[in-house]
């Protein structure tokens, strides 16, 4: 049947069924989460994942989480005006479903247990910058943590700001120089691509304090340079904190409302535009106006282009599912070293589960999960030619999502160290 029947959509008004609402940036700021639910729901056949996608591009819900290799789930959210209308539209399709979270406002506010102004200041004075592990913090406090230990550990951090947000923002990257002489090997790692994904940033921080406060734990650090940018999408980030906590792309053209930014790992030029991408800018996975047209994705391939071929080492680090991904995303096909990619990441997984508990599935990202065309991952395999590309979806796999509670941050962040010290490990053994 028809998404657009009048049975969907009776007692609904047009901007009602928009996920995120109104047509600019002050009506988006004052969305309301509440009562809007997650549903895990059963899509078996092709023609139920078509129901939901359709709904998808009309905005009446959010796709959180697609079917991937041997899951046929999806995890939908909808807003409490749709709630009614997309449950009747799933069983008119004999899709079954369950809630994963009630009520979507109560988990944000059960999410991070900020800290008081008083607190972050007492923790300042006494440890001389903000951060924890136990909170999500604001882009301040992550630069300002980066910048504590430039101060503290000149001889072995830097901190550079390799390019700026589309509002200006700036792109800060620490450098964490190997001990050893000579030249060295290069490993990239970011995180925040997305802005919702607040696992990300944080457990890159978490990798950060380990190989700068913990460096004497690890031999490999002292054989790479590590390149490391914990928020790739400040914008956005920071709108997730005082706007939409759920927004995706980063912040180009915020007065478009729904229709603003583009999804910045659809944005690289390494068969952009293609399968798993959008040409409409209110999509979420929106391309942009053309490969690396973002201020965002341009610092980086600017960046890691500037290494040359010292760069072996590439992840980027995404929520949620709990995968380690290697390319090709754009298609079903996968590159000629696709089998040390496979064994290292196979590695990765069994190291992590070892540290944190969680099981991370390892495969080709088109293949596993869903194509996605214009990835940071695949264009640092298809342009730089960087060996041990990954990107890699953290914690969980569904209980939570997005709305990872901050106490999951420290688990999260040793599987993430886990897998860079892996990866770390057979770039040092193989130079």
């Amino acid at each position: 049947m028809s998404i657009s029947s009048a049975a969907a959509r009776q007692h609904l008004r047009p901007e009602e069924l928009k996920v995120g609402g109104g047509q600019n940036a002050a009506q988006e700021a004052q969305l309301q989460y509440k009562g809007a639910q997650v549903l895990r729901v059963e899509a078996v056949t092709e023609f139920q994942k078509d129901v939901i996608k359709k709904m998808q591009d009309e905005q009446v819900l959010d796709t959180w989480l697609n079917p991937a290799a041997g899951r046929t789930h999806v995890d939908i959210m909808v807003p409490a005006t749709a709630l009614d209308q997309v449950k009747a539209e799933l069983q008119n399709v004999s899709a079954t479903f369950r809630v994963m979270i009630a009520d979507v406002e109560a988990a944000i506010k059960d999410e991070n247990p900020a800290l008081s102004e008083s607190e972050l200041e007492e923790l300042e004075g006494r440890k001389g910058h903000r951060m924890t592990f136990q909170n999500y913090h604001r882009v301040s406090d992550i630069h300002g943590y980066l910048d504590y230990l430039a101060q503290t550990f000149p001889d072995l951090v830097s901190v550079q700001t390799i390019g700026s947000s589309i509002e200006g923002r700036p792109l800060k990257m620490i450098k964490i120089t190997g001990a050893k002489a000579g030249p060295k090997p290069a490993f990239y790692i970011d995180g925040g691509i997305h802005a919702r994904e607040w696992i990300s940033p944080a457990s890159v921080s978490y990798i950060i304090q380990e190989l700068v406060e913990n460096r004497e734990k690890y031999a490999f650090a002292d054989s790479i340079d590590f390149y490391i940018v914990p928020v790739v999408n400040p914008d956005g980030y920071e709108y997730t904190h005082n706007g939409m906590r759920l927004w995706r792309k980063n912040r180009k053209d915020a007065q478009k409302g729904r229709c603003a930014g583009t999804d910045l790992n659809r944005n690289f030029g390494y068969k952009w535009g293609g399968a798993g991408s959008s040409r409409d800018p209110c999509q979420e996975i929106y391309a942009g106006s053309g490969p690396f047209s973002e201020p965002e994705t341009q610092a980086i391939r600017n960046f890691v282009s500037s290494l040359g071929t010292r760069v072996r080492g590439y992840v980027t680090f995404h929520s949620y599912g709990q995968y380690i991904l290697y390319p090709w995303g754009y298609d079903k096909k996968v590159p000629p070293d696709y089998t040390d990619l496979d064994r290292i990441g196979k590695m990765a997984a069994k190291k992590m589960r070892e540290v944190g508990g969680a099981s991370y599935t390892v495969g080709n990202s088109a293949s596993l999960l869903y194509a996605a065309s214009g990835g940071a991952d695949d264009w640092a395999k298809g342009g730089p030619r960087v060996k041990y590309t990954y990107t890699i979806e953290l914690r969980d796999r569904g209980r939570f999502g997005f709305l990872l509670p901050a106490n999951y941050i420290v688990p999260t962040g040793k599987e993430a160290f886990a897998a860079i010290q892996t990866i770390s490990e057979e770039i040092a053994a193989t130079g």
